[in-house]
């Protein structure tokens, strides 16, 4: 049976929780339970604290886990990431007061304050920049004002809670997160219950990202149409009764969806149709 670490709260947790569901796993039906029995999928869960999944996973006590691409990191642990998975995406940056540092080479012989001090000491380390890090939980932003440290580092989204504190980002971003399957390093990556794992949130991804786009087009345009909507192999076409029309369809990128039936409207499609793709491999 396959264990899986699913993180218990916070905002991997909703979401980790719901591609889960699309991709055909039982799910928990109160947050108080820590662990979930699927055996239709012989899947185990176990809802862990995000920041501790890298942990147990290392261990080898279970298979794989879901987590931050920032916590993996920041914890050290002997784990490696499997697939990215595209949401709980953060940006982190060093923020200091206006006029301070202009760059991260600034901050030689500075303290920095951060909630990730294993990310942050690793990423000063990695550039050869000799800094101390002071590790505080929570928000960090007047750890400047009391005098802790002069630079902080932190997950900045809109930059609002930096400017209501009187900072500024600081260089080029340290690190782009977001919510990642890990296993333990050196792991067989083969292992068939692994990979179906994989497959199946593969699969949902694209089902998020795609739509199903059927039209009618006369023949003299198919090749025109065709090049609107090559789809990832190429697009099931079908003689319809009318003679000189067929019928097309084909797999299109949901954000593009809009404007290529304006353009195959132009080009004399008719009954252009989009149907939503609840799961799929590829």
């Amino acid at each position: 049976m396959l264990r899986i670490a699913v993180p218990n709260k916070g905002s991997l947790s909703g979401p980790a929780g719901e591609m889960l569901h699309e991709a055909g796993y039982q799910q928990r039906k109160a947050s108080k339970e820590l662990v979930l029995v699927d055996p239709d999928n012989e899947v185990e869960f176990f809802y862990l604290r995000p920041r501790d999944i890298a942990i147990y996973v290392s261990s080898g006590r279970l298979d794989i886990g879901i987590t931050g691409r920032d916590l993996l990191l920041d914890s050290g642990a002997r784990a490696e990431e499997l697939l990215p998975l595209g949401f709980a995406r953060s940006t982190f940056h060093y923020a200091a007061k206006p006029g301070t540092i202009s760059s991260a080479e600034d901050l030689s012989g500075l303290t920095v304050a951060t909630s990730y001090e294993g990310l942050v000491a690793k990423h000063l380390a990695d550039k050869g920049i000799d800094a101390s890090v002071v590790h505080l939980d929570g928000a960090v932003e007047t750890a400047i004002e009391l005098g802790v440290a002069q630079v902080i580092a932190d997950v900045v989204e809109t930059g609002t809670s930096l400017r209501n504190a009187g900072l500024e980002v600081v260089g080029e971003p340290i690190l782009q997160s977001e919510a990642v399957v890990i296993r333990r390093t050196g792991a067989d990556p083969d292992t068939p219950k692994v990979q179906q794992f994989l497959r199946r949130l593969q699969g949902v991804l694209v089902a998020r990202s795609y739509v199903m786009m059927d039209y009618d087009i006369r023949a003299e345009h198919l090749e025109e149409a065709v090049a609107l909507t090559p789809g990832l192999e190429s697009p099931t076409i079908s003689p319809l009764h009318d003679q000189g029309w067929v019928a097309v369809r084909s797999m299109v990128r949901t954000t593009e969806a809009q404007r290529i039936m304006d353009d195959l409207y132009e080009l004399g499609a008719r009954a252009i149709l989009t149907t939503g793709i609840h799961a799929c491999r590829l």
